[in-house]
């Protein structure tokens, strides 16, 4: 197959790579840098029409993983270029597909489980999960996050694309042993004695191990009848309390500082951060993949984490 990666010079661009060109895939990035000597890169510039469009045209697979990090302060600066980079990117795929002569029989697109509800008393799947945006006393950047993630997907559903079969994938954190990733992060506060409760330790997090991603991604390539939004997490959230603890017990480390909300925030300020992405419950739960029949790995954090950590000495 060939398989064409918007915004794939980042570490999940770089992990779905390196498992399709294993596999005998053709691989295509597209990227706004050319200097990525592992995989076959053409330059865009995500926002309008261009040569690159040859690629999409004759591809089997099209994924768009494009859009400025949430990993930064939410300043008006950069809420709009978190917005603009994900909205423009997705709309110029959807121009592109539609154009094409040979279209890409699916399109994946990145989306987040950000876009549900902060809540504790029951998990959100793709069937009964209560979208977020309502919720009282919401601080505003949870707001915001959420403004993006139905913007990223109303961008996805505006151009008809016929031809082509699309999907939301709403992806909870991916765990990845690679350096500089969401796990390689907290393995380092670990190790620094900050492995603690953040917060009341209530507020519940949703991941997922990389191979059971990639497996994912796999699956609803081959799933023909799997479209809209797909939850891309494993199906056991456990609180902040646990899945720390459960970290810390897999490296080995006996003590973690707990933070308090206001120790957050101040961290956050000077890391150039927000809270949000650690306060937040994110009980996120993956309905569509298991009716489907999609067998996960990992689905419990105790073995995945025990997994990542071998896997990152």
């Amino acid at each position: 197959m060939k398989i064409v990666i918007a915004g794939g010079s980042g570490q999940i661009g770089n992990s779905l790579a390196r498992e399709f060109t294993q596999r005998g895939d053709q691989v295509v990035i597209l990227s706004r840098s050319t200097n990525n000597a592992n995989y076959l890169t053409v330059a865009w510039d995500a926002r309008k029409l261009g040569p690159w469009t040859r690629e999409i045209d004759g591809a089997d697979v099209v994924i768009n993983l494009a859009g400025k990090t949430v990993n930064c302060r939410y300043t008006a600066a950069n809420r709009r270029e978190i917005i603009d980079s994900r909205v423009e990117s997705t709309r110029v795929i959807g121009q592109a597909i539609a154009a094409a002569a040979n279209p890409p029989r699916v399109w994946l697109q990145a989306s987040t489980a950000t876009i549900y509800a902060h809540r504790y008393d029951a998990p959100n799947d793709e069937f009964t999960g209560i979208l977020g945006g309502d919720e009282p006393n919401a601080p505003d950047t949870w707001r915001f996050s959420i403004e993006v993630a139905k913007a990223w997907e109303a961008a996805l559903a505006e151009i008809p694309t016929p031809r082509t079969r699309k999907v939301a994938m709403r992806a909870a954190m991916t765990m990845t042993p690679d350096r500089g990733g969401i796990y390689d992060t907290l393995r380092m506060l670990c190790r620094r004695g900050l492995g603690g409760t953040a917060g009341d330790g209530k507020q519940y997090v949703s991941w997922i191990h990389e191979r059971d991603f990639l497996n994912a991604v796999h699956f609803l390539i081959e799933r023909e009848d799997l479209d809209g939004a797909v939850n891309l997490a494993a199906p056991n959230p456990l609180t902040n309390r646990d899945f720390m603890r459960q970290l810390r017990e897999a490296l080995g480390v006996k003590i973690g500082l707990p933070a308090t909300r206001w120790m957050l925030e101040l961290g956050a300020f000077f890391m150039r951060t927000e809270t949000e992405l650690i306060l937040k419950s994110r009980r996120v739960v993956p309905g569509r993949l298991l009716q489907a029949g999609f067998e996960f790995q990992f689905p419990e954090w105790r073995a995945a984490v025990a997994d990542l950590a071998r896997s990152s000495h």
